[in-house]
């Protein structure tokens, strides 16, 4: 989103609370997104918008604690949606797609599903429920082209709703230089035999491809970063190399200590682990960036 252009987002609460019903629109668009959690399905359902065709996801905590993602596609969102309060147990919040127009039929739905499983699946950055990865529906190019632009603008509300599992942490670390009046500079952890490099980024901070991870882990370490480290291994983002760990992929955590936590193999304080070239502390960074702009 290098060329992101200054837009107007509209977040409805129709239940008049901030965790209630919510309807998200952006100006120019004709798409809509439903966000309901799952104890309020049933409100939803009542919804037009949930009786024409549309894209969904459904998102929660997996076994491990980290985030996990399914992704469908419905004739009549709401039908399949009931079908997964029993079929499914580790979402809580489902986030549809639809048009205000019905410009969305079935071929464009099924089109924009195989879509966001693909950037998905090449992001590796959540894990997926799903077991099947279909294929895009043969579409003309007018219908394509239509869809690709449903898309695009659905790939800027999911961050919005803390969705980040459709964007690589490579192309959001390159990105950042863009997103700010200084860039981010790349750093460098050097601790307990681990070695890395990495960037602070808007949602977290990216741990770049070929960094070594130890693979031993300290006694005190917190179950959630040993359940962490053994989902990205089970993933493929760890591989074991040696005595080490390596990173198979730039993967973007949710703060620079958890990235420097599964580095070490316990716990760290990533604002003082993570250094410039000249061996500034991120703390001093981020302190000296709030003095410039002070």
């Amino acid at each position: 989103m290098n060329d992101a252009r200054p837009t107007s987002i509209r977040i409805f609460l129709a239940d008049g609370v901030p965790d209630g019903l919510r309807l998200v629109e952006k100006s120019n668009w004709t798409g809509r997104a439903v966000v309901v959690s799952r104890s309020q399905l049933d409100r939803a359902l009542a919804r037009d918008e949930l009786k024409r065709p549309g894209v969904y996801v459904l998102t929660g905590a997996a076994d491990e604690g980290t985030m996990q993602l399914y992704v469908g596609e419905a004739d009549v969102l709401g039908e399949r949606l009931k079908q997964h309060v029993a079929g499914k147990e580790f979402w809580t919040r489902i986030v549809a797609f639809t048009s205000t127009n019905e410009g969305l039929n079935k071929g464009h739905v099924r089109y924009l599903e195989s879509r966001l499983l693909g950037l998905a699946k090449a992001a590796n950055q959540w894990a997926l429920d799903n077991g099947t990865f279909p294929g895009p529906p043969p579409l003309n190019e007018a219908d394509r082209a239509d869809a690709e632009w449903f898309l695009a603008e659905m790939l800027i509300i999911f961050p919005l709703l803390g969705i980040d599992a459709f964007e690589s942490a490579t192309d959001q670390a390159r990105a950042e230089p863009a997103r700010f009046q200084q860039p981010r500079v790349e750093l460098q952890l050097n601790e307990r035999g681990a070695q890395a490099r990495g960037r602070e980024v808007a949602d977290g901070f990216v741990v770049l491809e070929g960094a070594k991870a130890r693979a031993s882990e300290t006694d005190s370490i917190h179950d959630y970063m040993r359940d962490l480290r053994e989902q990205l291994l089970g993933r493929g983002v760890l591989v074991p190399e040696g005595d080490h760990l390596r990173f198979t992929q730039d993967f973007r955590f949710t703060s620079p200590s958890s990235a420097a936590g599964v580095l070490v193999g316990g716990s760290a304080n990533g604002r003082i682990c993570w250094k410039d070239r000249s061996g500034r502390t991120l703390k001093a960074l981020q302190e000296a960036r709030a003095e410039t702009a002070g």
